[in-house]
C-alpha cells in the first residue's frame, strides 16, 4: 500500500503456521533480529518479532537494501533508524497477529490494535476530557472503534516524535471533524502532522507523517 511517498506493509503471522516456512523467514533475518525474536517467551511474540522483521526487510528491499545487512541505532528514547541512511523512515507496530511496517521520505509513527472491548476507565484516567466524551459518545462496537481510533492515533504520534511514553497521553489532544478529518491540538513541538487511519478487518491502524517544511504553506 503507497500514499503520498508513504508505503505501508502487513503481515498475519498466520502465515507462520507453517513450520519450515517460519523457520526460513526466521534464518533469513539479522542477528539483531534474531536475538530479539529468541528474546520472547511466547511463541505468539516471536512470530510477531519474525513477521515485522520481514516487512522490514520488504520496505528496505525498494531501497535496494536488506534487513539482514544493514546497521541500525536507536534514539534516546529507543526509536531505531538508520544512521548510514538517515533519508530512509521507518516504523513497526504488531497487534494481535497483525504486523505493520510504515516507510516514508519523513518522519513517521504508526500503530496497529486489534480492537477489542473499550476500556472508559483507561480512557477517562489517561486521556483529555474531550476524548473521553467522544468515545463516551458511542456505545457497543462502535464505542470500542472510537476507542482504539484514539489509541492508535495517540500512539503514532508518541512514536513518531521519538518520545513514546514519557509524553503523557493527555499532552495532546485529538478531534476530528465533521468530514472526519483528524486534527490534533499539542505543544510539544511546532512540526505538522499528517494523520492516516486503516482498517484491516478487526484490526485498525493510523500512521502519523511529519509534514516536511518545504511542503508547508
Amino acid at each position: 500500500m503507497e500514499e503520498e511517498g508513504l508505503k505501508l506493509y502487513t503481515i498475519n503471522t498466520d502465515e507462520f503456521s507453517d513450520e519450515a516456512y517460519y523457520k526460513a523467514c526466521y534464518s533469513s533475518l539479522s542477528a539483531c533480529r534474531r536475538e530479539k525474536t529468541d528474546s520472547y517467551r511466547f511463541p505468539a511474540d516471536k512470530k510477531l518479532s519474525v513477521g515485522a522483521g520481514i516487512l522490514l526487510d520488504r520496505g528496505l528491499r525498494e531501497y535496494g537494501l536488506k534487513e539482514s545487512e544493514v546497521e541500525f541505532a536507536y534514539g534516546e528514547n529507543g526509536k531505531p533508524y538508520l544512521s548510514d541512511y538517515p533519508q530512509i523512515y521507518f516504523n513497526l507496530a504488531h497487534s494481535g497477529t497483525m504486523a505493520l511496517a510504515a516507510f516514508a521520505d519523513t518522519e513517521v509513527g504508526c500503530d496497529i490494535e486489534e480492537i477489542r472491548t473499550a476500556s472508559l476507565k483507561l480512557a477517562k484516567r489517561f486521556f483529555c476530557l474531550s476524548e473521553y466524551a467522544y468515545i463516551d459518545s458511542f456505545a457497543g462496537r462502535e464505542q470500542d472503534y472510537a476507542f482504539y481510533r484514539i489509541w492508535t492515533l495517540k500512539e503514532s504520534f508518541l512514536k513518531v516524535t521519538g518520545m513514546g511514553m514519557r509524553l503523557p497521553l493527555d499532552a495532546f489532544e485529538f478531534a476530528f471533524t465533521k468530514h472526519g478529518t483528524v486534527t490534533i491540538r499539542q505543544e510539544y513541538n511546532k512540526e505538522k502532522y499528517k494523520f492516516l487511519e486503516y482498517d484491516f478487518g478487526v484490526y485498525h491502524a493510523a500512521i502519523c507523517i511529519q509534514v516536511k517544511k518545504e511542503r508547508r504553506e
